[in-house]
């Protein structure tokens, strides 16, 4: 239909309408009707990913979806920011750290990362070349037992071939010298991200893992609950037999924040986080700001750009950390940006590719930051804000004891 013909169907329909409805004001009608207009063309089957995002991702939450990969290209990826990413749910042993997290590690576009320990130890089943299958989650979990066979879901692999495999190798290098003292996880992911990177060299298989990458890259890796996987249940069984190994959680409090707040203080510097699903590395993620504003009592305003893929929902409490809106209130998310933040409820394992494709398709690899090796400058920094706001009286109080 040609704008004329619209025009006078408009009209007609104005004139049809009760004289009631006629007198309304519409003052601010354009502002609700400013968006893209719902009118894709036809799928042909020769479109690339990105172009179906853009042209037929236009309601409910392939919207969120098309927004979430515009809000990262466009405004995340720009030199002056400072990407975060959060990962839960079982997103390795998918192959979605060689498929999606290993190329954005690679290309820039990630600069530090809270992840669940599960994620990071089954990422070492790649450095390993050990074999993982596509399966079926209509199975027989006690045959599967029978028969030395771990279930994913739908991911099926080997319990002696693969878990225990993989251990010994955790094992030995918990056992390095490097290994033997306090550290943050970062640390320790470092430790492990070396041993990947030369397992990778040995096995011909590298870009397979995460932490292999990040190793090479230098971005810090942490988990905020180091206990809770098996790498944590090796290290705790080292620690029964002497290993000087002891993982302090708070040094990652410490780290993550000045991470966060290095970021800001930088020339027109922003903060971005990306969540993969939800979970404790959201939280963690999120508590960086609270944590620089409410603790430390430096003034911040919350991050800049806010994105995440989640199943979850916020009014049964399984959200953890809910929306961007309710983060507000806590200070995690500047109240000015909510515009730029998004919560797309979908499946992390379709989102995380559609993310990754939009991102190496249109975006420029940017320079690596190489965070883990400026974690001492990034501390002193806090460190000395920090100092600032501490009533004078209390700065001696702990050499005093």
């Amino acid at each position: 239909m040609n704008k004329k013909k619209r025009k006078a169907l408009v009209k007609k329909g104005v004139e049809e309408m009760p004289k009631w409805m006629r007198g309304e004001k519409h003052s601010r009608k354009k502002l609700y009707l400013r968006g893209k207009r719902i009118m894709p063309p036809a799928i042909t089957g020769r479109e690339k990913a990105a172009e179906l995002i853009e042209q037929t991702f236009l309601a409910y939450n392939s919207a969120r979806l098309r927004e979430g990969c515009s809000l990262f290209v466009e405004k995340m990826l720009k030199p002056d920011v400072t990407v975060g990413m959060s990962l839960a749910g079982a997103l390795t042993p998918a192959g979605l750290g060689k498929s999606c997290l290993v190329p954005l590690i690679e290309k820039g576009m990630v600069d530090w990362i809270v992840s669940t320990g599960a994620n990071l130890y089954h990422d070492l089943h790649f450095a390993l070349d050990l074999e993982l299958y596509a399966g079926s989650h209509r199975v027989d979990d006690r045959d599967l037992r029978k028969n030395g066979v771990v279930r994913i879901y739908d991911i099926l692999l080997g319990y002696l071939d693969c878990l225990c495999a993989t251990d010994v190798k955790v094992k030995q290098a918990l056992r390095s010298s490097a290994a033997q003292k306090t550290m943050g996880t970062a640390e320790l992911h470092y430790i492990l991200g070396g041993c990947a990177d030369r397992w990778e060299r040995e096995m011909g298989v590298k870009g397979a893992s995460l932490l292999a990458a990040a190793y090479r890259v230098k971005l810090p890796v942490y988990t905020s609950s180091p206990g809770d996987s098996a790498i944590g249940m090796i290290a705790a069984g080292e620690k029964l037999i002497g290993s000087k190994l002891c993982l302090d959680p708070f040094i990652d409090v410490n780290e993550t924040s000045a991470i966060v707040y290095g970021a800001k203080q930088a020339k027109r510097g922003k903060s971005a986080v990306v969540m993969v699903g939800g979970g404790s590395p959201k939280n963690f993620i999120l508590q960086t700001e609270p944590y620089i504003q409410e603790m430390l009592h430096i003034p911040d305003i919350g991050h800049d750009y806010f994105l995440q893929f989640t199943d979850a929902r916020p009014d049964t409490g399984g959200l953890s950390g809910a929306t961007p809106h309710e983060a507000v209130s806590w200070g995690k998310v500047d109240p000015e940006k909510l515009p730029d933040a998004v919560v797309c409820y979908l499946d992390s394992t379709v989102a995380l590719p559609m993310l990754t494709h939009c991102a190496l398709a249109l975006a420029k690899k940017r320079p690596l930051r190489r965070l883990y090796t400026k974690r001492e400058q990034l501390l002193k920094i806090l460190r000395d804000e920090y100092r600032k706001q501490v009533p004078r009286e209390d700065l001696g109080l702990f050499r005093k004891q």
